[in-house]
């Protein structure tokens, strides 16, 4: 059994990579690699009327950016907060949970505090798992990983765990299992999704879920 698990930074993450906090004992977020474009690094998938949108936060330099995730320097020339905001609420306003958690998200999406992608990414990862009520040990890499320098005890899903169907690898500790989202009277179950998708439409439950979509369960 694999104790530890390293991730790359996300934006409100899917819920495969949420699982990953449930079934390890020690996550690791790497913080030195170079920026990836058009992946959940700085994108997240929720679900609009009309299916699947993603939700892209830009970065300075763009996607010819170079810097290293923990450099990596937010763009606000254009107004994503609020297109974030609107979208979030056109999607969710009648899910059964949006209103219990509005509140504590709707800060990221209006004030200006962050400097770096990935102190955004770490300060709502935080209010997501609070929500959620998982409490994991996450710590930030030192330095990058190269992948031949990672021990039998540690799983790497750094590039694994990808928007991008082509970029997956099979994941067979994950799961999907169905729960209720908003659009279920015409749309069918849509897998995966961003986190925020299972919170707001379970609530407390959203931690169940969680546990019925791993293979291992629970530490």
């Amino acid at each position: 059994m694999k104790s530890q698990v390293l991730l790359s930074t996300a934006y409100l993450a899917p819920v495969q990579y949420y699982t990953k906090f449930i079934s390890y004992q020690r996550v690791f977020i790497e913080q030195f690699e170079s920026y990836h474009k058009q992946t959940y690094r700085n994108r997240c998938l929720i679900l609009a009327a009309n299916g699947p949108i993603a939700l892209s936060i830009p970065v300075e330099g763009g996607p010819s950016a170079k810097s290293q995730m923990k450099d990596l320097h937010l763009s606000y020339d254009h107004n994503w907060q609020h297109l974030h905001w609107r979208s979030i609420l056109s999607a969710y306003k009648n899910s059964p949970f949006f209103d219990y958690y509005a509140d504590d998200l709707a800060p990221f999406y209006h004030t200006r505090n962050w400097k770096y992608l990935i102190d955004f990414n770490n300060e709502i990862q935080n209010v997501i798992l609070e929500a959620i009520n998982i409490k994991p040990s996450i710590t930030c890499t030192g330095s990058y990983v190269k992948s031949e320098d990672i021990t039998p005890d540690i799983k790497d899903f750094r590039y694994t765990i990808h928007p991008k169907l082509q970029k997956q690898e099979p994941d067979e500790d994950f799961l999907p299992t169905p729960y209720s989202q908003v659009f279920q009277d015409k749309i069918p179950f849509t897998p995966n999704l961003s986190i925020l998708d299972l919170l707001v439409n379970e609530g407390p439950g959203a931690l169940s879920v969680l546990k019925s979509c791993t293979k291992n369960g629970e530490f």
